[in-house]
């Protein structure tokens, strides 16, 4: 293969596998990169860090999805550095050459320069992430049975999340079937079903992007699972004990011994560190803005995709969603295959077939176009639509019997506590 063109994908999410995939019968030497040796499904990371889910059944080998694909290898390694004069990814682990580098490397999470909140609210980003969470939550249970103190068990009991988009929500539905339905009659000293759930979020409506009354259900379907939702509110301060917002009556103290984060996001640093290298521009979070084809202006040999891309379509850019991200990596093979044969690529456009977040149990919003959806078919096609973008057969089987299992049972099969020993034990 060495006369044929090096393309080297750095990410190995829904993006860079889409592109990897979509190049599977192409005349091109492919190396995928990634600092994970598997693909990770993010949009049910929740289910994992809530124990309806093992962290295996979101995640598929990168090596085992691509061995068929003969003109391509995987490598494990984190990239450091681009030398872009000379066309080389720089990891750990060696050196790559590339005449075509595609970049999708994501984003993590966003504190907004309060990076000393980390310890005390993480984010949901890993595997890592969503066991550490996972453990933190049923912990709090396991700490408040043997506490005797009424504030203190009070305190454990609180589960406050930052952020009201499609993530807090589904996070703060899931911990609300849990207390209510899960757990409930489990313990001796405590009633889970008397926990609370605080949901904050700054703007003044949880779900921001969805349709008004798509957002009234939502907020309905949260209460009905016992979730508060404090809305208008900013996050001042977090610490091992809780947290401080400001309100319209002022500042705000919530004493509670376990806060997740789920308020923001920013691309990956090697998406400013290569912006920098190539004198390219940048969005105020961090977003390389790319051309109508995906690439860097004035170095088409380099793609940026997925949620580091600055993408304008109708007149605002692509928001960061599993859909995006996958289109694009499908649309960048393409536009490969097209150069290798003498063709111009056709401009990228991104068709929208709709966004969904869910709640619980029967409760979820949907939009497709115009259509506007909720109830148990909003669910019902939340549940079908995120089976069918899983990889792997074996996963999506997995699953569904895991599903239908918590669906008849009300049990969730995962509710093991392991992780880091801060997880292991809330502060």
């Amino acid at each position: 293969m060495g006369s044929l063109q090096k393309v080297v994908i750095a990410g190995g999410g829904f993006a860079g596998l889409n592109a990897a995939l979509g190049l599977r019968k192409a005349p091109v030497d492919l190396t995928v990169i990634d600092r994970r040796n598997y693909h990770l499904f993010q949009p049910l990371l929740y289910q994992v860090a809530t124990g309806s889910l093992p962290p295996a059944d979101i995640a598929a080998p990168l090596r085992s999805v691509l061995h068929k694909q003969k003109n391509t290898r995987v490598v494990l390694g984190e990239v450091l550095d681009f030398d872009t004069g000379g066309h080389r990814v720089l990891m750990d682990t060696g050196t790559i050459e590339y005449d075509t580098l595609v970049l999708a490397v994501g984003v993590g999470n966003h504190y907004f320069g309060n990076s000393h909140w980390i310890p005390y609210a993480p984010g949901l980003k890993t595997v890592e992430d969503a066991t550490g969470i996972r453990s933190w939550i049923f912990s709090a249970f396991e700490k408040a049975e043997m506490e005797t103190d009424p504030a203190e068990r009070k305190a454990l009991l609180r589960f406050v999340i930052v952020g009201a988009g499609p993530t807090g929500v589904e996070l703060a539905g899931a911990i609300g079937e849990i207390a209510r339905d899960t757990l409930r009659g489990d313990f001796r000293n405590i009633r889970t079903e008397e926990s609370e759930i605080l949901l904050l979020e700054g703007a003044a409506t949880v779900l921001p992007p969805f349709d008004s009354a798509l957002r009234e259900h939502a907020e309905r379907a949260l209460i009905g699972l016992g979730v508060r939702c404090r809305l208008g509110v900013k996050v001042t301060g977090i610490d091992a004990r809780g947290v401080e917002i400001e309100t319209g009556q002022g500042p705000q103290r919530i004493e509670s011994r376990t806060v997740l984060w789920a308020a923001g996001v920013r691309p990956s640093p090697l998406a400013k560190l290569l912006a920098e290298k190539l004198g390219a521009k940048a969005d105020p979070s961090g977003r390389i803005l790319v051309n109508e084809s995906l690439s860097i202006p004035g170095h088409e040999e380099i793609f940026v995709v997925g949620d580091i891309a600055h993408f304008v379509q109708d007149g605002k850019p692509l928001p960061g969603m599993a859909p995006v991200a996958m289109q694009q990596g499908r649309y960048v093979a393409r536009a490969i295959r097209d150069r290798i044969a003498g063709k111009a690529p056709r401009p990228f456009h991104f068709r929208d077939k709709g966004t969904m977040a869910t709640i619980g149990r029967h409760a979820a919003v949907g939009e497709i176009g115009k259509l506007r959806f909720h109830g148990i078919l909003a669910w019902l096609a939340w549940l079908f639509i995120h089976l069918m973008y899983i990889v792997g057969h074996r996963n999506r089987l997995l699953v569904f019997i895991q599903w239908a299992f918590q669906y008849f049972t009300f049990n969730r099969g995962a509710r093991l506590i392991t992780g880091s020993a801060r997880m292991n034990e809330p502060p």
